[in-house]
């Protein structure tokens, strides 16, 4: 069993003018043998992007992507001909199967007022799917009212939740979860869980204050309380099986 603790300062980082991005583990130039996943879970990525800019059109192929806006709004668009304004509490997955081109920007360049100057807020995570040259998809849902609820919301799986969105990975499942000061949630027990804090600051039980950016890495564990010292919000995976494994 092991509780490995990532902290926020410790990632890689791009930035560049209209990015601010950063990365739980090895991404585009950023390279480490002994970072490259933990489990499934191969990117973790927190970006801030500045309005009116973006990621332009650009191709993936054979992987599940699951996008999650903690602030602002995201405009996708893709070559299947799917596109679509994310915001907090809609889940939304891009499987890229035989291959996919998409682009994702700001949109607060379409709103009026001081809203125009926002950033948009989001973690991007990639998931290997069980087979590769699956059918290219795309898929959201809002799930604001469960958040709201306070406990650990299925937000994608592959797995027999009742989760909003579904993933081509039947070992795979992510949780999110809305938390008020004192309120906790228990972790579920599994081979591999990745817990993201994506706002605010918590205490895991065991482990002790993890502030907003640090992750941690579970092999072969579970169960822990992770309670909310402030508003928050976290992203939990879980996972069944591991790359090669």
């Amino acid at each position: 069993m092991t509780v490995d603790v990532r902290r926020a300062d410790d990632r890689f980082k791009t930035r560049i003018s209209w990015l601010d991005s950063k990365h739980s583990f090895s991404f585009g130039g950023h390279w480490d043998d002994r970072n490259t996943h933990h489990g499934v879970l191969l990117v973790n990525n927190d970006d801030i992007v500045k309005p009116g800019m973006g990621f332009e059109t650009h191709p993936h192929q054979d992987m599940e992507i699951v996008t999650w806006v903690l602030r602002g709004s995201l405009v996708h668009q893709d070559s299947t001909g799917h596109s679509g304004v994310i915001y907090p509490g809609l889940a939304q997955r891009m499987s890229a199967g035989t291959g996919i081109l998409h682009s994702e920007k700001n949109d607060s360049w379409r709103l009026q007022g001081d809203s125009h100057t926002d950033p948009v807020h989001f973690v991007q995570m990639w998931v290997v799917p069980d087979e590769p040259g699956i059918t290219p998809g795309y898929e959201q849902l809002e799930i604001d009212d469960e958040l709201l609820k306070g406990g650990l919301v299925p937000v994608a799986s592959g797995m027999n939740h009742d989760a909003a969105i579904r993933i081509k990975n039947k070992y795979a499942a992510l949780h999110a979860a809305r938390l008020q000061p004192g309120q906790h949630v228990e972790l579920p027990e599994a081979p591999f869980l990745h817990l993201f804090v994506a706002q605010g600051d918590v205490t895991l039980e065991g482990a002790g204050e993890l502030r907003q950016g640090d992750a941690v890495r579970f092999t072969a564990t579970g169960g822990q309380k992770v309670t909310a010292t402030g508003p928050a919000e976290i992203l939990v995976w879980e996972m069944h099986a591991t790359i090669g494994g």
